[in-house]
């Protein structure tokens, strides 16, 4: 039997690299969505990040979701309000 890893196919979302996504995914029983670019893919997860200024410092927050907690990922035009502050 093959493993979940032997079943990757690598690049799945290499097309939306350095893009900015938006991200549903879940935790248990919520679903939970996320905004940023697509920053990195492996064989177990998606990172995306988000840069925003907050009290005049630069900040980053990377969330990594694993594949299998990933529902869909999809390009959007839509830039998050924190990014523009």
């Amino acid at each position: 039997m093959a493993s979940p890893q032997a079943d990757f196919v690598m690049g799945r979302y290499s097309n939306l690299a350095g893009k900015y996504v938006e991200a549903q995914y879940r935790a248990g029983d919520i679903y939970l969505s996320a905004r940023g670019t697509l920053v990195a893919e492996t064989e177990k997860a998606v990172f995306i990040e988000e840069r925003f200024t907050h009290n005049g410092t630069e900040k980053t927050i990377r969330i990594e979701i694993p594949h299998e907690y990933l529902i869909r990922i999809v390009e959007s035009s839509v830039k998050s309000p924190s990014a523009r502050v």
